[in-house]
């Protein structure tokens, strides 16, 4: 079920990597604000303690200063009780020093560490801010551009589509305008020879008939002559 629900969060932030990228970039600021907020807690604590102990110091070191300045005239006085008890303290406050000293030392090492990854953390988390608004800018750009492309791509293809569409539509009417020509010229053409041979036909009959009256007129020509002679 976990693999599951992980597959479901990482197919939904690559659809919002695509989609929605400010979104992405602002949950990526918010969560490192986050671990900032973290690691400034733990570093308020380190230098908590180490301003602890350098005011422990100062006060063991104080304190020291304090009985040193006693311890001799103690001694001059020949109270060796308090001599004693003083110099009792100088050793326990010695120890203290060297031990405050230690810790602190090594605190403070740990503190300025602490510092140096907080103000590089801090520096990325501005860097973030700073990609993520050059970073949209970009897109926004970027699809300005596509926008303008894909419009001017589609008034291309439109205007070659309909300066085709006419060159196609102007062939096809020269084409139309031929056939009906021909069309025309055939037509003519037929009724001329037509009546052509109407003509021609009614002039041969013609030719017929004048031939056949002639040659009936010199038979009855000739009949007569034979009359007569007889």
């Amino acid at each position: 079920v976990s693999n599951l629900w992980q597959g479901f969060l990482s197919l939904f932030v690559e659809g919002l990597e695509t989609k929605n990228p400010e979104i992405v970039y602002e949950s990526a600021i918010n969560q490192r604000v986050q671990q900032y907020q973290k690691l400034m807690k733990a570093v308020s604590g380190i230098v908590y303690l180490r301003n602890k102990l350098q005011k422990e110091l100062e006060e063991k070191m104080a304190k020291l200063k304090e009985v040193q300045q006693q311890l001799p005239i103690a001694v001059q006085e020949g109270d060796d009780e308090v001599s004693i008890l003083l110099i009792e303290q100088k050793n326990n406050l010695t120890a203290d020093i060297d031990r405050i000293q230690v810790e602190l030392e090594k605190v403070s090492q740990q503190a300025e560490d602490a510092k140096t990854s907080l103000i590089t953390f801090q520096g990325e988390i501005e860097k973030l801010k700073a990609e993520k608004d050059s970073m949209i800018a970009k897109r926004e750009n970027a699809l300005a551009q596509k926008k303008i492309q894909d419009q001017l791509s589609n008034l291309s293809v439109d205007a070659d589509v309909k300066a085709l569409n006419g060159v196609r539509d102007s062939i096809h009417k020269l084409e139309a305008e031929v056939d009906i020509s021909k069309e025309i010229n055939s037509t003519s053409l037929d009724t001329k020879l037509k009546n052509i041979k109407v003509k021609t036909a009614t002039s041969t009959a013609k030719s017929e008939l004048e031939e056949m009256k002639k040659q009936m007129n010199v038979k009855q020509t000739q009949g007569i002559n034979v009359e007569k002679k007889l």
